[in-house]
């Protein structure tokens, strides 16, 4: 039996490994020449047909395109192809968009915390909002614009022997300047009261700047006074870090602010005792603000629980500030 392909110019030939959507677009035709009568010869064309859709992956046929696509076609599935592709070039970019917008807002939310220039992202305890006293000013007592460098700072002191005490000023911590001008104190006064901070403590000057900036922005914020309440802050680096400084008056001690220095022990000292190093801070902080006029000689050391209703400084640093020599039982 002799086989002969049927060329035309509108057919072409196709080797392929499936015919399954090409039988749904196009017919497979194989023509034969075979040697018989007419009955067979129809009934082998059409097994030959059917056989030819199936078992093509293995052979070659002669496809004849029943509809040859169109420059139009072409053109439209091609405008489709870039219409898809722009759209995705488009949602990439979306999404690309996106990230860089949370990456800024992420950049400024830490460069705004580090500056402390946020409100306080967590609850303070019920010990320290209750340890602060608030701005207790005669009406009568003169104020004065303070400066955000403190030129009262005792860095700035001629001839005041500050031994290995490290003061942190204002700026060096990220103050916010004042709301409103603080009062100014009456030299030298007669109390150093001892508080704590009720945090967490610190070890580092960076985060112990943190913690008092923090404490600032609480103070100002959340309790509405106009500046910090404490006139000194010891940070468990044993740095003095400057508050309201040696001539303003705090809101450390109600009833005892405009008559007192406020030194405050960054952290919660109720079972924990600070270091000797913090304690010696301390010691030269007082002898300074002595020597400096700033303290009576004849001062007395109070912890804050003396003056206010609260736990501060906490036990641990109290029993402590009791065996000091200017430590009186009484205000």
């Amino acid at each position: 039996m002799d086989v002969v392909p049927f060329l035309h110019d509108d057919r072409f030939f196709l080797n392929i490994p499936t015919c399954s959507k090409l039988c749904v677009t196009c017919r497979c035709v194989a023509v034969t020449n075979v040697r018989t009568t007419d009955g067979k010869l129809h009934e082998r064309q059409s097994l030959l047909q059917k056989r030819a859709c199936i078992c093509q992956s293995n052979m070659g046929y002669e496809l004849r395109r029943d509809n040859p696509a169109t420059d139009a076609d072409t053109s439209k599935v091609l405008g489709t192809q870039r219409r898809v592709i722009l759209l995705t070039w488009q949602i990439l970019a979306f999404i690309l968009g996106l990230f860089l917008i949370a990456a800024v807002i992420t950049i400024l939310a830490l460069l705004r915390r580090d500056s402390c220039c946020s409100s306080p992202s967590y609850d303070y305890p019920e010990s320290l909002i209750s340890s602060m006293d608030g701005d207790d000013l005669p009406s009568n007592l003169p104020l004065t614009q303070v400066n955000t460098t403190f030129s009262d700072s005792p860095t700035n002191i001629s001839g005041l022997p500050i031994n290995n005490l490290r003061f942190v000023t204002r700026n060096e911590w990220g103050a916010q300047p004042p709301t409103e001008p603080l009062g100014k104190l009456k030299h030298p006064v007669p109390y150093v009261i001892i508080s704590h901070t009720a945090t967490e403590f610190c070890d580092t000057q960076s985060t112990c700047a943190f913690r008092v900036c923090f404490a600032q922005v609480f103070h100002m914020e959340s309790r509405n006074w106009s500046d910090i309440a404490y006139n000194f802050l010891i940070g468990g680096d044993a740095y003095a870090y400057i508050g309201r400084g040696w001539d303003h008056v705090g809101a450390h001690a109600y009833g005892y602010n405009s008559r007192s220095i406020g030194i405050s022990f960054i952290g919660t000292y109720n079972t924990v005792a600070p270091s000797d190093h913090q304690m010696n801070a301390l010691q030269q902080l007082i002898e300074i603000g002595v020597k400096s006029g700033k303290i009576a000689a004849d001062y007395k050391l109070l912890g804050h629980r003396q003056v206010s209703k609260t736990p501060s400084p906490g036990d641990a640093l109290y029993n402590i500030i009791t065996t000091w020599p200017h430590w009186s039982p009484t205000p």
